[in-house]
């Protein structure tokens, strides 16, 4: 006994409605599917032609749209653990290019990578096809070498304290109000943020200091770190090329051109947004893994 036709049309109506849902489903995560296997081969080729370990920490600021709602990246620490798992795996005569593309984030988070960076024994190159801010920046002065677009630009590194959520100022502005008013004219709140606005511009400086004193002298290293960290810019303020040879930061502008056709690689997309890439290198006893991006 066969179907009526009439129901045989519904069935098949059905099975197209069901699968057309399916491939809207599954669209999202086949584009990124093609896109990450397309930045990854194209690292490779970045790999073989200048024998680097290449990782990338790109992060796009713009807003997502989305359903109309922003979505924001910044350095935090699941960054810091992927960019540490594959320092801690790359050979140590193996020189490091990082590709660095953020406006900054958790100043733990940066420091950790840095720091990082810093003690791999082989070459160490930070490349900035765009903008390295704060945190980034700070990752930044870790390098043998900071390549950069001569349009390219680093910023300040000025602690950003929070005072209330949602509202944060720069460390050396509280500092200022305290100076400006007195102590006997202000709370006992701003009394206490003055406290860990002073601490915290300290720890940054030091840690700045430790990052510069090898490659400049240890005078020319804290004047560098005054000048980053004292507030005399706002916290976006564009460090150019040239006013980072002025402060005697070992920058040059040769990037490479395929760096430039792998941030093509990275558009403002909803789903998977990566933040930390790179090939994974695997102990000689362990099986090959398929390459992996922090957060997919």
């Amino acid at each position: 006994m066969t179907a009526p036709v009439g129901m045989q049309t519904v069935d098949i109506v059905g099975l197209l409605f069901w699968l057309l849902l399916l491939l809207l489903v599954l669209q999202p995560w086949l584009s990124y599917s093609r896109l990450q296997a397309a930045r990854m081969e194209l690292i490779k080729r970045i790999e073989r032609k200048y024998g680097w370990r290449v990782i990338t920490l790109i992060h796009r600021q713009e807003r997502v749209d989305f359903l109309g709602i922003p979505i924001y990246k910044f350095i935090d620490i699941d960054d810091s653990e992927a960019v540490l798992r594959a320092i801690r795996t790359t050979p140590p005569d193996k020189p490091i290019a990082l590709i660095v593309h953020t406006p900054g984030g958790l100043v733990l988070a940066a420091a950790q990578i840095a720091r990082a960076l810093k003690r791999h024994p082989g070459k160490k190159i930070v490349i900035v096809p765009h903008y390295a801010m704060s945190g980034g920046t700070l990752i930044a002065l870790a390098a043998d070498e900071i390549l950069m677009d001569p349009n390219a630009v680093l910023g300040p590194l000025d602690p950003q304290l929070s005072v209330e959520p949602g509202v944060t100022v720069p460390a050396p502005s509280i500092l200022r109000v305290v100076k400006e008013k007195g102590i006997t004219n202000v709370s006992d709140k701003l009394l206490i943020m003055a406290d860990i606005a002073e601490k915290a511009i300290r720890e940054v400086q030091e840690f700045i200091v430790e990052l510069l004193r090898d490659k400049m002298g240890l005078e020319k290293a804290r004047e560098v770190a005054r000048i980053l960290t004292e507030g005399r810019w706002t916290h976006d303020y564009p460090i150019t090329v040239e006013k980072a040879k002025e402060l005697g930061l070992p920058v040059k502008t040769e990037v490479p051109p395929e760096v430039y056709e792998l941030m093509e690689l990275y558009p403002q997309a909803p789903y998977n947004r990566p933040g930390v890439e790179y090939i994974p290198y695997q102990p000689a006893h362990h099986p090959p893994r398929q390459a992996q991006s922090a957060g997919s």
